[in-house]
């Protein structure tokens, strides 16, 4: 029963806080006016800047935003117990995280739909915008290296994934191509594409697994996780410079469909689940798992856990995507709400939903595939069926040996797969519709940033006066060329094997760039005389938890990465340092002078870009 108290107890503290806090800072903080010019009518040109129903956005939003975090990370930090991840959950999503999310989305559609990093230049100073811009461009230059291979991985671990997610490209061009120019209603499109999906998980879970061979051209080999990797990175280019209503848009809402039902089966299989006692959190995983006996494996709890799990309680990269993508679609500033503090929340449930299958289901048994590609059962010495604690310690070995990506994804997808499976849905398919379900949010987390980080060299390249730069199309390919590039570090099991000891420094950015967000959000409030209360303590945390895991990653005398000879993760990490430390000190030394100081104006719009009926 304590299983569904805790499914229940926080998805109405969700819904509580939309509702109170959510709503306080909506009306009396942001002051959220629906009759004000938002960005994608001022700025509209139908390729980043396109008015969108708020249920479309909502989609593209949410799905954006969570990818492969809110899975991956509460996966990995359920090692530590699952009651410090819960709480860093409910508590980091409802106080922390919606609210970074709410306030980038506000100001960016305050300011044209410009990105943090460029507001952040008029609130504080150009050289912030500058710092802040290149903290950017490192921190998507590993998202888009790891979650590629991330992608690669779950690809090759599970192949039965592959159908679904890659049909899901031409349905999306479809879906767009009926809304916007047929200007119909996308329901029953979005129902069909949803159900040739679902044939197409089943196609993948009983019939086709392909994988692919290791290739050879000249010299140079590329194993399977590199070819997936390199066709990857061609798909995000595409993706990327494309309208976003003809791909990036309609896929978004396709798997944001697709999150509803899957969260649905989970839901009601967890319900029944836990009615019939076959779900007992209390004896599947430990609570808390002492410090002693943690460190075989992980690093210490504090302040590992803050940034292990991001997505789903609080994420830097999420302000990104308010400010990048989502300010220039929303056709309504009251949308905001809806859409930024919403979207936070239900990835908080996302979250809380992983934490259970990753500890009640998995604690219902674990399966691993025979010689012949059949799932099996995995039993103990006496051949009795691993259950509770003992099959949770398959995948959270207390001896060492923890693999935190592919064994915190697998404890996923066999937990989620036993709540299916109380629904009468067989385990290869319940299998494959988790796994479909990681993939497809990892892909949209992909191709978002890839266009994130389009704008991001762009504004580069304009600040630093190197003119390629701003070109659409040279600026995408510096981006997933040099993400390539990063993903093909050699490394113990060959290429691409290597480019996965970025994934340490993935948590850490992505945090810190949450704190620096939160400053340009405190600056654009104290500006104007708002209350910042509610936003400088996050901030304050949000600075300091990255940067004490970051200083012990770097500097830890028996496995820091200067005593160990990383010298790549060293390096990168001390650039980080750096410019975090910098764009603070800009910060500290205006904040003074700033208070109840409007910034200056943004420039009047050229007489072409301004919409033809303005003219």
């Amino acid at each position: 029963m304590l299983t569904l108290l805790i499914a229940f107890g926080s998805f109405f503290g969700f819904v509580l806080a939309y509702h109170t806090y959510g709503r306080w800072l909506g009306k009396k903080i942001f002051n959220l006016d629906s009759q004000a010019l938002v960005p994608a009518e001022e700025l509209r040109d139908d390729v980043d800047f396109a008015p969108t129903p708020r249920q479309v956005i909502f989609g593209h939003h949410f799905t954006s935003i969570a990818g492969t975090g809110p899975i991956v990370g509460p996966a990995i930090a359920v090692f530590w117990g699952w009651l410090p991840a819960l709480l860093w959950v409910l508590l980091g999503s409802i106080f922390i995280g919606a609210v970074h999310d709410f306030g980038s989305l506000v100001i960016s559609l305050r300011n044209r739909g410009q990105t943090v990093g460029e507001i952040a230049g008029r609130l504080i100073s150009r050289r912030a915008r500058l710092l802040f811009l290149l903290i950017l461009f490192f921190a998507l230059t590993v998202v888009l290296a790891v979650f590629g291979l991330v992608i690669a991985n779950i690809f090759q671990w599970y192949p039965e994934t592959l159908v679904s997610v890659w049909i899901s490209m031409p349905l999306a061009i479809g879906i767009g191509y009926w809304g916007y120019y047929k200007k119909r209603d996308l329901t029953l499109p979005s129902i069909i594409a949803l159900a040739v999906v679902y044939v197409g998980i089943c196609i993948g879970a009983y019939y086709i697994h392909p994988t692919l061979p290791t290739l050879t051209i000249g010299s140079i080999s590329m194993n399977p996780v590199m070819t997936w990797t390199a066709i990857l990175m061609v798909y995000c280019f595409i993706a990327s410079v494309l309208p976003v209503w003809m791909l990036l848009q309609p896929r978004d809402y396709i798997n944001s469909h697709q999150l509803v039902v899957a969260l649905v089966l989970l839901v009601s299989g967890l319900m029944l689940a836990a009615f019939t006692g076959k779900a007992d959190l209390a004896n599947a995983a430990p609570a808390y798992v002492p410090m002693a006996e943690a460190s075989k494996s992980m690093p210490p709890i504090f302040p590992f856990l803050f940034i292990t799990i991001a997505c789903g309680a609080c994420s830097g990269f999420h302000c990104l995507v308010s400010s990048g993508t989502t300010s220039k679609q929303l056709a309504n500033e009251t949308d905001a709400q809806y859409v930024a503090y919403g979207s936070m929340l239900l990835e908080g449930g996302l979250a809380v939903l992983v934490i259970l299958c990753c500890c009640a289901g998995l604690g219902m048994g674990i399966f691993a595939k025979d010689a012949n590609g059949v799932l099996t059962a995995v039993v103990s010495a006496d051949n009795t069926a691993l259950l509770g604690e003992a099959a949770w310690r398959t995948r959270y070995p207390s001896e060492g040996g923890f693999r935190p990506l592919r064994d915190g994804v697998a404890a996923f997808v066999d937990g989620g797969a036993n709540f299916l499976a109380m629904l009468g849905i067989p385990l290869a398919m319940g299998i494959a519709i988790v796994a479909t379900l990681v993939a497809c949010f990892a892909a949209t987390t992909l191709d978002t940033a890839t266009r994130l980080q389009r704008y991001v060299i762009q504004e580069i390249g304009s600040t630093v006066n190197i003119k390629p730069l701003t070109n659409m199309y040279v600026a995408t390919g510096v981006a997933v060329g040099l993400a390539f590039a990063i993903a093909c570090i050699p490394g113990p099991a060959g290429p691409g094997s290597g480019g996965l000891i970025l994934w340490p420094l993935f948590g850490a950015i992505n945090q810190l760039l949450a704190g620096l967000a939160f400053m340009v959000i405190a600056f654009h409030l104290w500006r104007r005389n708002k209350p910042i209360f509610f936003v400088v303590l996050p901030m304050l945390f949000m600075l300091a938890m990255p940067a004490l895991a970051m200083t012990w990653q770097m500097f830890h005398p028996e496995t820091g990465w200067w005593v160990k000879g990383d010298y790549l993760l060293f390096g990168i990490g001390a650039v980080i340092m750096t410019l975090q430390v910098w764009m603070v000190i800009e910060g500290l030394l205006l904040w003074p002078k700033a208070h109840g100081v409007l910034e200056e104006k943004l420039p009047p719009l050229p007489i072409k870009a301004m919409p033809a009926s303005a003219s």
